[in-house]
């Protein structure tokens, strides 16, 4: 059965992802290290981790498989995923796949490199409406591919 792995900590579509799996009647694991609310329904389940590098994205990476869904903005996570076979859509509607997952991680690499020697300074983008927007078609788009081909 499809479930859909939310790697919650700093993820700003959360209440999107409820909402589309309730529609679905999908199963949804929401993965943190702290507090992180959910609504009180039995497809819904908050998952606590211990505080630690990437205790939260092991967790992820040990239980999704082929045919389920990972929402993930973390690149490392999502190459992860993508190679067992999960569909990974980031919280900006952005899909990870076999053909870009390779790019993303240079990309992230490179960007990594350039924070830490001082070239670039600051955040990202700030998160918009049509990110939410394009996210919530991506994952519209990934559930019925699921339901469609089983993977």
């Amino acid at each position: 059965m499809l479930e859909i792995y939310v790697d919650a900590d700093a993820c700003p579509v959360k209440e999107e992802v409820y909402r589309v799996a309730r529609r679905y009647g999908l199963k949804v694991f929401v993965v943190s290290n702290g507090g992180v609310r959910v609504p009180d329904e039995p497809d819904i389940e908050r998952v606590i981790v211990p505080g630690g590098l990437d205790v939260a994205d092991d967790w992820i990476a040990e239980r999704i498989g082929a045919g389920d869904i990972a929402i993930a903005a973390d690149v490392p996570l999502a190459s992860r995923c993508v190679k067992k076979g999960a569909r990974v859509i980031a919280p900006d509607g952005r899909p990870f796949t076999q053909n870009s997952i390779g790019n993303d991680l240079a990309t992230r690499n490179l960007m990594t490199t350039l924070r830490d020697t001082g070239q670039i300074r600051g955040g990202g983008r700030p998160f918009t409406p049509q990110d939410r927007s394009r996210f919530l078609g991506a994952l519209d788009t990934a559930i019925q591919a699921i339901k469609r081909t089983g993977k």
